[in-house]
């Protein structure tokens, strides 16, 4: 089985998720001007597409969010879907205005 790790990258304003060592996707976290996180984009290496990673990236960057206390703004498609499905304990979310 292969193993997964997700990792904030803060230099480069992102989380990453790897398999087996190789860099496999990332969504980008965004600070804004009132101490949240915007999160609007997630991408998967098409190679790696279809195995889950897109949920299983988000479920790491989210868990990890929380558990430092800050709040984020889902724009990106995947992050909302994953929020609406998903309880994520200690999690500040702030929805924008759609």
């Amino acid at each position: 089985m292969a193993e997964t790790t997700v990792e904030r990258d803060d230099e480069n304003a992102r989380y990453t998720i790897a398999v087996d060592g190789e860099l496999a996707g990332y969504t980008e976290i965004q600070p804004d001007g009132e101490g949240r996180l915007r999160m609007p984009h997630t991408v998967i290496i098409p190679s790696f597409r279809g195995q889950g990673l897109a949920g299983a990236l988000v479920a790491g960057a989210l868990a990890d969010i929380a558990a430092r206390g800050e709040t984020v703004v889902p724009l990106c498609p995947v992050v909302r879907k994953y929020l609406r499905e998903n309880e994520v304990e200690g999690l500040g979310v702030e929805w924008p205005d759609a």
